[in-house]
């Protein structure tokens, strides 16, 4: 059992989004198979760390990500439990692995959930040269660079952020190892609070709204896809749309109650939704990173129909018929695949938990751990 600290700059627990998951369920596996410490923020629900020891070290200002006075305090830490590896997730706060690892020893790897710079620079934000600069440095400076997708890691090689035996490949995960067995009463639940015809297909989309990749997507549905499902009256459907954080100017999609959408705005437990599910529809084309609803939706079962840009990073050997990718924007074809949907209702194959389950991600990692 290796010892190992996992510095973490922002809120996981409880994990709500995408990315606190990510981090969330990676840590309590981690710490099932180590002794395991997190720093992170002083607003995490502590009690909720389950398998590891989380100390809420930094504050929630924005200036914690440069407040060389957190290294001091990381060190008697460190030293008090004789720990030998140090984490960073992501590399907004990796300088302080750097300088642990120059100073202490200790090997060092970054928990990377996306090329960062090129996300920013897709969104259009100005400073991603910059960006660029340091995440370069801290890839290279790092014993080890944890991805997500073998794409990140052949990009990263390319631009010589990295070198190619140093790149290691830790997919997002899930935190099931089969089919769930309550699809049919949850999906019964779901179509009767939100009066669904039993008869009806229910198409799913959810991610944090205001985030412009995922707000895009939105809009493809709203625009594009959805009005050209009206125009297959033989397809009965719904497109339940879940979510935090809708611009007050969609007025919570009242505009469109009465053309096939449904809008359940944040839900508390996400993944009834996805075993209610049929068809999970993902038209997201920019953010970067593997998409970890996508990911979900196949462990709780759904079949996904996705755009080329969405499905990146997504292992499709080991999907069987669950996915469909299309090229982006392309709405007759991506229509298409959502209507002859009759190939993608078998199960998710077991091959898939196999890949995907965290667990066994983890258990992957131990000898670098322990060497």
């Amino acid at each position: 059992m290796a010892k190992i600290l996992d510095i973490v700059s922002y809120k996981i627990l409880p994990a709500q989004m995408g990315g606190q998951k990510g981090i969330a369920i990676f840590c309590k596996y981690l710490g099932e198979q180590n002794d395991l410490t997190v720093v992170s923020v002083e607003d995490n629900d502590i009690n909720l760390a389950e398998t590891y020891n989380m100390v809420p070290l930094f504050s929630k200002e924005r200036r914690r990500y440069i407040n060389p006075f957190y290294v001091s305090q990381i060190k008697k830490i460190i030293k008090q439990k004789d720990i030998k590896n140090v984490i960073t997730e992501h590399p907004y706060m990796a300088w302080m692995g750097w300088v642990l690892k120059r100073s202490l020893g200790i090997k060092w790897f970054v928990h990377t959930h996306n090329i960062e710079y090129e996300r920013f620079r897709t969104i259009g934000k100005w400073w991603h040269s910059l960006l660029k600069i340091y995440e370069s440095a801290v890839y290279n400076h790092a014993d080890k660079v944890f991805f997500k997708t073998k794409e990140d890691i052949e990009f990263a090689i390319a631009k010589k952020m990295v070198k190619e035996k140093n790149a290691v490949l830790v997919p997002f995960g899930i935190d099931i190892d089969k089919m769930p067995a309550d699809k049919p009463e949850v999906k019964r639940a779901i179509y009767k609070k939100h009066n669904i015809p039993t008869d009806a297909t229910l198409l799913f989309f959810n991610g944090t709204l205001d985030y412009k990749p995922n707000l895009h997507a939105l809009l493809f549905i709203l625009n594009e896809l959805n009005p050209a499902l009206l125009k297959t009256p033989s397809f009965n459907y719904r497109f339940l749309i879940c979510g935090r954080g809708l611009p007050a100017s969609f007025n919570e999609l009242k505009d469109y109650k009465n053309r096939n959408i449904v809008y359940a705005g944040f839900v508390d437990d996400v993944y009834a939704y996805f075993k209610a599910a049929d068809i999970f529809v993902n038209p997201v084309i920019t953010g970067g990173g593997v998409k970890t609803k996508i990911v979900e939706a196949m462990g709780y079962g759904v079949s996904v129909v996705s755009c080329v840009s969405g499905a990146a990073g997504i292992e499709l050997s080991v999907c069987g018929e669950k996915i469909k990718v299309v090229n982006d924007n392309d709405v007759s074809t991506f229509v298409t695949a959502i209507i002859n949907n009759e190939s993608m209702q078998a199960n998710t194959p077991q091959q898939y938990y196999d890949y995907y389950s965290w667990r066994n991600i983890v258990k992957k990692l131990q000898s670098l751990f322990n060497a």
